[in-house]
């Protein structure tokens, strides 16, 4: 385990792939920090089509793949930040959100209505989460 005043500038090839301007996630002691996530295809500049659920499951897949290779996973998510472009889809993005995480283990959570995201995506994620 890191000590906790350890700090790591994480990526990977599927992000770098792309010249994104930041780390996918940061490591500092034991717990890891995501950058925002959207519903992209792994490793293209390019959202998924289908609207706000399949956007939210492509983005729940992506934070899943990152958390995972960066020694963690989405039962450890203890905080998340939703933004989404239209606040009228929150509870269709909701309906898909909640399929990855227990009822009796859900994370933190705070949303906000942005007036664009990246690639204009309907949804970003962000998560903190602890590392095993």
């Amino acid at each position: 385990m890191s000590s906790p005043d350890s700090l790591e500038y994480l990526t990977s090839p599927e992000t770098t792939s792309m010249n994104l301007p930041f780390s996918e996630a940061v490591r500092v002691g034991n717990m890891l920090y995501l950058s925002g996530v959207i519903g992209n295809i792994p490793g293209k500049k390019q959202l998924v089509s289908g609207g706000i659920q399949a956007e939210t499951k492509q983005t729940m897949e992506n934070i899943k793949r990152i958390l995972e290779r960066h020694g963690s996973s989405l039962s450890q998510v203890v905080k998340c930040k939703v933004m989404l472009a239209d606040m009228k889809e929150w509870s269709a993005m909701n309906e898909v959100y909640l399929t990855y995480f227990s009822a009796s283990r859900l994370p933190a959570r705070s949303a906000l209505g942005a007036s664009g995201l990246a690639l204009n995506a309907r949804v970003e994620i962000e998560c903190i989460a602890t590392v095993k």
